[in-house]
C-alpha cells in the first residue's frame, strides 16, 4: 500500500487561537490531523495504511490488556492540547491505565509514521508530559518505544508504564493488509500459550 494518499503542510507564524478555533471548527472531520507547536501548524490527512495499521496496533493493545485484566483506558485520537505550553495534537492513539485524571494526558501515545512529519511530535508530547510515545514505521515494521526523561525521550526495550507487555512479540502481529481479526486472534494465542 502506498503511502501517496497521506497528505501533510505546514503553516508558520499562526497563534495559539487560531490554531484552536481551526481545531474546534473541524471537529467533524476526524481524519484530519494537526500538531501545533510554538506557532507552527501541521495539517495531515493520513493514508490508508497509516489508518489500518493504527487501528491494528489498537486492536493488539486492547487484547493484550483483557487477557492481563488491565484497567486501559482507550481515547483514540482525542486532541490534547495547552495554550500555556503552545502545544496540541491528535495521536493516532492513545491509553491511560485507569482514570484520566486531572493534568488531562494519557500516558502511552501512538504515532505511525508513514511520512516525515513537518512539526516535531516528541517535542510536543514532552511539552504535554506524555510518559510515553510508542512509533511504529514500515520501514522497521515494528514498535519502538520511547519514554520520557526530564523533557526528552529515551529509547526503551519495554513499557514502563505497562512493564508486561512484550512491545518486540506484539509488533510481530502488526501486519497491515492482512486480517485484523485474525492478527487479533493470533495474538490473542500466543499470550495464552504456556511459557517454557
Amino acid at each position: 500500500m502506498a503511502d501517496a494518499d497521506e497528505q501533510r503542510f505546514a503553516l508558520h507564524g499562526v497563534p495559539w487561537s487560531a490554531s484552536s478555533g481551526l481545531r474546534d471548527a473541524l471537529d467533524d472531520q476526524s481524519s484530519l490531523k494537526m500538531t501545533y507547536l510554538n506557532g507552527a501548524l501541521e495539517l495531515m490527512r493520513p493514508s490508508r495504511l497509516h489508518a489500518e495499521t493504527a487501528a491494528v496496533i489498537a486492536r493488539l493493545i486492547e487484547v493484550w490488556a483483557m487477557e492481563h485484566d488491565a484497567d486501559l483506558r482507550g481515547f483514540g485520537g482525542a486532541t490534547f492540547r495547552r495554550e500555556a505550553k503552545e502545544r496540541g495534537l491528535e495521536p493516532d492513539e492513545c491509553y491511560k491505565l485507569g482514570e484520566l485524571h486531572d493534568d488531562g494526558v494519557p500516558d502511552i501515545a501512538i504515532e505511525v509514521i508513514v511520512t516525515s512529519a513537518l512539526v516535531d511530535k516528541t517535542a510536543v508530547y514532552a511539552g504535554l508530559g506524555v510518559a510515553e510515545v510508542w512509533v511504529w514505521r514500515p520501514t522497521t515494521a515494528t514498535l519502538a518505544v520511547h519514554h520520557l526523561v526530564g523533557d526528552r525521550y529515551e529509547l526503551r526495550e519495554r513499557s514502563d508504564v505497562l512493564p508486561d507487555l512484550d512491545v518486540s512479540a506484539l509488533s510481530r502481529f502488526v501486519q497491515p493488509g492482512q486480517n485484523q481479526t485474525a492478527l487479533a486472534k493470533a495474538y490473542q494465542a500466543s499470550l495464552r500459550a504456556p511459557t517454557r
